[in-house]
């Protein structure tokens, strides 16, 4: 897969982006991949693409989250590219990486939402913005979960409670579109 292809796949979701903030997001990001050659890395100082994975049961009433270490916020599964233009790959090798989980299945291999958020500087890192593209995957609750190296805890949500946890409008929007 080429950045082409990523390219296609953000126009694509155009039409099924929500109108407001996701639609104005996803706008900025054409400019922004059309003026950094390397905005699959991680090294693009002004910011670069990430890939997240919206982990549901099959029943659709669950999440999986991630109380991620360096930011202290419960948040979905997901993480830099590093330099792979196959976004759901990516997403994919996040799940597992990030929670062990094997038994996955991507419900659709288009993008399920966008979001673009600042990141705080960190030690040598500076601020920068995160592009993230996410995708629906559904996996099995009653598989074991590792917690990585990155997170605090990895758990499954009840829908309900997300916004307990973490009351952001990009995973507000995240449960709406689950709904």
């Amino acid at each position: 897969m080429m950045l082409a292809d990523t390219i296609a796949l953000l126009r694509r979701h155009q039409a099924r982006a929500e109108s407001g903030h996701e639609a104005a997001m996803l706008a900025e990001y054409f400019p922004f991949i059309a003026t950094h050659e390397d905005c699959l890395r991680r090294t693009c100082l002004e910011g670069h693409l990430t890939a997240s994975a919206w982990v549901v049961d099959p029943a659709r009433t669950r999440t999986l989250l991630t109380h991620h270490r360096k930011l202290d916020r419960w948040l979905q599964l997901g993480g830099h590219v590093d330099g792979e233009a196959d976004l759901l790959a990516a997403a994919l090798r996040e799940v597992s990486e990030e929670s062990g989980l094997t038994r996955v299945r991507a419900v659709s291999a288009e993008i399920f939402d966008v979001d673009r958020h600042r990141i705080p500087a960190r030690k040598a890192e500076p601020e920068h913005w995160h592009f993230d593209v996410r995708f629906l995957i559904e996996a099995d609750p009653a598989e074991p979960l590792i917690v990585s190296d990155e997170s605090h805890d990895v758990a499954w949500v009840p829908l309900s409670d997300v916004a307990r946890l973490n009351a952001e409008e990009s995973l507000a929007r995240l449960v709406r579109k689950t709904r």
